[in-house]
């Protein structure tokens, strides 16, 4: 059976690759717009294939003989779900017998800005004629890490999710999850919300940075429209700072307190705790 990764050489991709092989799977497809950047993984065995999400006859190309395969959604905002779509059409004309892909909690209904490709691309496969599963991700716990030097700097992380909460877990359970997902049968119309066992607030997300870097962090809430101005007044580009406040509004709303289990029920394990993530962060 082979598996193929698109994206692999991104954060989330090549740690999926990394769980691959742990488990054993071979062979191991990388689809990747510059093998240079995974050249360690070919040295481990990988098949290292090149293509990008705009070029259909590269994906035929990278594609072909592949049994399974893992699409990471790719980070060109308002030319994802034509991107997405070319490696879906590819996939069915390789004759993909499972096609996975990397989506947002709660795709349907899910009001964030950041969400509305992932609805687009869901809507896409369920018109495919590949068999699918879908893992709708919340958010990754590394996130914040971004945020982490000046929350412990000033002693003030600030956000504008109000009291949402989040469950949030590490990029490497996410992509374990996958791993698992990609090497075990009976996933073919499974669509998974998956999410950390811990759900917490900004202000108890504060609390566990304090705990991390031994130093007091409180949160501070701002209205949506505030929060993207701080951040685009500290060097975020206006698009990406509206689009991560927007994010925090639906946190506010509840929809990334994912309850499912389903992270955990894959992982046969507890999610890594947000303070260890932290931790080698500031370390």
């Amino acid at each position: 059976m082979t598996v193929a990764v698109t994206g692999a050489s991104g954060q989330l991709g090549r740690l999926i690759v990394e769980a691959l092989l742990r488990e054993g799977a071979a062979p191991v497809v990388a689809v990747v717009r510059d093998p240079q950047k995974v050249a360690d993984l070919a040295e481990q065995g990988v098949d290292v294939r090149q293509a990008d999400y705009d070029d259909a006859a590269a994906l035929d190309r990278a594609l072909a003989g592949v049994d399974r395969v893992l699409l990471v959604s790719g980070n060109e905002f308002g030319a994802r779900v034509a991107q997405h779509t070319n490696v879906i059409r590819a996939a069915e004309r390789a004759g993909v017998r499972l096609f996975v892909y990397t989506s947002i909690p709660n795709a349907e209904t899910n009001p964030m800005t950041l969400a509305q490709e992932h609805r687009g691309t869901e809507a896409v496969l369920a018109e495919s004629t590949v068999p699918h599963a879908i893992l709708r991700n919340s958010w990754y716990w590394e996130n914040f890490v971004g945020a982490l030097p000046h929350a412990v700097e000033s002693g003030v992380l600030y956000g504008a999710a109000g009291e949402g909460r989040v469950a949030g877990a590490a990029r490497a359970d996410y992509a374990d999850a996958a791993a698992k997902v990609l090497t075990t049968d009976g996933h073919a119309g499974a669509v998974y919300e998956l999410g950390g066992s811990e759900r917490i607030t900004y202000t108890e997300l504060a609390q566990v940075i304090s705990e991390a870097a031994g130093k007091p962090v409180r949160y501070q809430d701002l209205p949506e429209a505030d929060y993207a101005a701080a951040l685009e007044a500290a060097g975020k580009p206006a698009a990406y700072a509206g689009a991560l406040a927007n994010a925090d509004s639906g946190i506010a709303q509840g929809v990334l307190d994912v309850t499912s289990g389903d992270l955990e029920k894959l992982l046969g394990r507890p999610a890594t705790p947000a303070v260890e993530v932290f931790r080698a962060a500031l370390s």
